[in-house]
C-alpha cells in the first residue's frame, strides 16, 4: 500500500509523545512492506526566523499556508493519514484534494483552542457550549494570553472543522474521545478507536531502582496532568515518586513521601516503573491512555486513574488498574495496594494483545481499507 503520513512536528524544546507517535508508525508501516512518504513541517527549523510567530499566527488563523497538495499529487497514495497541520501546515488544501483521508485526533483542537477543554484547574466546554470561541479570548486559553489566542480562536470551528468534514475516517484514542467528538456534532460513523502502541520491554533486563513499596508518577508536570492535585490529597505513608521536571514557578506541594526524581532516562524511568506498586495517572484534562501507560501496561505495573477521563474509562474495561474518585484519593490508593499485584499478569497479556506495533498495523490497514473504500 502506498501511505502519505502528514504531520507538522512541534518544537523539540517540549517532549511531544505525538511526534514520537508519528515516527513510530512511520517505522511501523515501511517494516511492514508499504510504501510510505513522511510529508512534515518542522517547528524547529522555522523557529529560525524571527519572522516565524507572525507567520504562524496568519497561517493558523487564515488556512493559508504551506500545503503538502504537491507532494501528495506527485506520490499519489492509495491513503493519506493526517495526524497535525498546527501550526505550520494550512488547511485549504483539503477542499481540493480528493484521496481517501485518515485523521488522527490526538486532542480536542478542532473544538478548543487550547486542544485539552481545560481551564483554569478544570475542564471547560464554555466555547463548545455558546456555540463560537470568544470565550477562549477572554480567558486567554492558548498561552494565557488572549492576543495569543485569537488566531486558535479563529481557526476553531468545532464539528465544520475542514479535517472534521473531509477526513473519510477519524481516528481517536478511546471511546470516551470519540464521544466528545460525537457529542459536538461529528458523525458517529466516522469515529473509529486506534490505539497508540509501543515497544515490547523486556523486564529481565531492567535493573531495579529503588526499595519496593513505593508508586510512580512519570511525565510532563502541566497543569491539566493533575499531578499536584494529586499530592494534596496523597495519603500519608504511601511513598510517591515524580519522574518528570519541575516548574521552578509552579513547585509540588510539600508532602513527606513524595520525591521529586527530576527527569529520568527512559532506560531507568522503565526499571522505575516494573518495580512500583502501580502507575499513578491523574490528569483532568480529557486525556486518552497516554504512552507512558503503555509502557506501564508493558511491564506489568497495573494503573491508578480517576473514573471521569477516558483513560480511567479504559482502564476499568480492560481489568488493568483501578479508577476511582478524585474526592477520595487515600480509600483509591488503599484498595489499588490490595488489588494491583494480582494484575501484573494480566497488564501484560492487555498490552501483548491491544498495544503492541502488531496489534495498531492490524487495525490500522483495517482503518486504511475502509477509507479507500468509502473515498469509492
Amino acid at each position: 500500500m502506498r501511505i502519505a503520513l502528514i504531520h507538522s512536528y512541534y518544537s523539540s524544546r517540549v517532549p511531544s509523545g505525538e511526534n514520537n507517535v508519528v515516527d513510530a508508525q512511520l517505522a511501523t508501516l515501511r517494516a511492514a512492506g508499504h510504501e510510505v512518504q513522511l510529508i512534515e513541517q518542522q517547528t524547529d527549523a522555522r523557529l529560525a526566523r524571527k519572522t516565524y510567530p507572525v507567520e504562524a499566527a496568519l497561517t493558523v488563523a487564515s488556512g493559508v499556508g504551506p500545503s503538502p497538495l504537491r507532494q501528495l499529487l506527485d506520490f499519489d497514495p492509495d491513503v493519506t493519514h493526517l495526524h497535525n497541520l498546527f501550526p505550520n501546515f494550512g488547511r485549504r488544501w483539503l477542499t481540493k484534494y480528493d484521496g481517501p483521508l485518515v485523521a488522527t485526533l490526538h486532542n480536542y483542537r478542532p473544538l478548543c483552542a487550547k486542544a485539552t477543554l481545560y481551564r483554569d484547574g478544570h475542564r471547560c466546554t464554555e466555547c463548545l457550549d455558546v456555540g463560537h470561541s470568544r470565550p477562549a479570548i477572554r480567558h486567554g486559553c492558548f498561552h494565557d494570553s488572549a492576543l495569543a489566542t485569537i488566531p486558535s480562536a479563529i481557526a476553531t470551528k468545532f464539528a465544520n472543522d475542514p479535517v472534521l468534514r473531509r477526513a473519510e475516517v477519524l481516528t481517536t484514542l478511546s471511546e470516551g474521545m470519540s464521544n466528545v467528538y460525537a457529542d459536538a456534532g461529528v458523525p458517529r460513523d466516522k469515529l473509529v478507536v486506534l490505539n497508540n502502541y509501543v515497544e515490547p520491554i523486556t523486564v529481565a533486563d531492567l535493573v531495579p531502582q529503588q526499595a519496593p513499596g513505593y508508586w510512580i508518577f512519570a511525565g510532563r508536570i502541566e497543569p491539566e496532568k493533575g499531578l499536584h492535585e494529586l499530592i494534596s490529597a496523597w495519603p500519608r505513608g504511601e511513598r510517591l515518586l515524580v519522574a518528570g521536571a519541575v516548574d521552578p514557578d509552579r513547585p509540588l506541594p510539600a508532602h513527606p513521601d513524595v520525591e521529586a526524581l527530576g527527569r529520568v532516562p527512559r532506560e531507568e524511568l522503565l526499571a522505575l516503573m516494573a518495580g512500583a506498586n502501580g502507575l499513578a495517572f491523574p490528569s483532568i484534562w480529557l486525556e486518552g491512555l497516554a504512552l507512558v501507560c503503555l509502557e506501564s501496561l508493558a511491564v506489568g505495573t497495573p494503573i491508578l486513574t480517576f473514573s471521569d477521563i477516558p483513560a480511567g474509562q479504559a482502564v476499568q474495561q480492560l481489568g488493568v488498574g483501578l479508577a476511582g474518585d478524585r474526592d477520595d484519593v487515600p480509600t483509591l490508593v488503599a484498595r489499588a495496594r490490595g488489588e494491583f499485584a494480582s494484575m501484573r499478569s494480566r497488564c501484560k497479556q492487555v498490552y501483548a494483545d491491544e498495544f503492541t506495533p502488531q496489534a495498531w498495523l492490524r487495525n490500522a490497514e483495517a482503518i486504511y481499507r475502509t477509507a479507500i473504500e468509502r473515498a469509492g
